[in-house]
């Protein structure tokens, strides 16, 4: 049965960024220590998206980076836009390569496919080939019960997803945290004027990817500020 905890809405201000890192730090070790992680980063490429789309290609470097010391991190991209196109990348372990492949993707106007995504999600976790996955998103057009079936079925098979909203759309701001409530993952906003702090909060769900709870505690004793006092609550 979902997890019937709140999944508290993350703001940019340093007390809420605490409230998200304490909310991950609340879910099961992922993997053991030494392994690579695997990380799905799967983002709306729809036209709305296109002002922020930079934005985020400029941010992602730091999942590599909290990842690095607990045996690495592969990430695979995955977007949708246009006409129901879905593209999904090769596995890359270079945080360049990943800014490269996102750099070269152009936005088109088109229908959010966020079922879609959570499917193809499941079937990788269900080949063992995911540990956590990340969305970054700013509005939904489907069908939310669907949507929320297939974060559901996520939820059965233990594949936490980390929810990032841009904006404030009404849909998204009821639906995004469901996703992250029935998968067990966390739920935050952003927006263009909080790239360190998103940064942050990325590094801080690479570090779950790569070594669960134990390594998230460590990532944010070593970079203070917002990420330390929220582990320290954790304790």
């Amino acid at each position: 049965m979902p997890d019937e905890r709140k999944t508290p809405a993350v703001s940019t201000d340093a007390s809420a960024v605490d409230a998200f890192v304490r909310e991950v730090g609340r879910l099961p070790a992922s993997r053991g220590s030494g392994g690579r992680g695997r990380l799905l980063f799967a983002m709306d490429a729809t036209a709305s998206r296109e002002p922020t789309w930079d934005h985020a290609c400029g941010i992602q470097g730091e999942m590599f980076v909290a990842a690095e010391a607990l045996g690495g991190l592969d990430v695979r991209l995955a977007f949708y836009r246009g006409f129901d196109e879905l593209k999904v990348s090769r596995w890359t372990s270079d945080g360049r390569e990943l800014a490269r492949l996102m750099g070269s993707v152009r936005c088109l106007a088109g229908r959010t496919q966020i079922g879609r995504l959570l499917r193809y999600a499941a079937d990788q976790r269900r080949e063992s080939r995911l540990d956590a996955a990340v969305f970054v998103g700013d509005c939904c057009e489907e069908d939310v019960d669907q949507v929320g079936h297939e974060a559901g079925q996520l939820g059965l098979l233990g594949l936490p997803v980390f929810v990032f909203q841009e904006g404030n759309d009404r849909t998204a701001s009821r639906l995004f945290p469901q996703i992250a409530k029935l998968t067990r993952g966390a739920y935050g906003r952003f927006d263009r004027n909080s790239p360190e702090q998103l940064k942050r909060l990325l590094g801080a769900v690479a570090a779950y990817a790569a070594g669960g709870r134990d390594a998230l505690l460590k990532y944010g004793k070593e970079k203070g500020g917002a990420a330390a006092l929220l582990t320290n609550q954790m304790k």
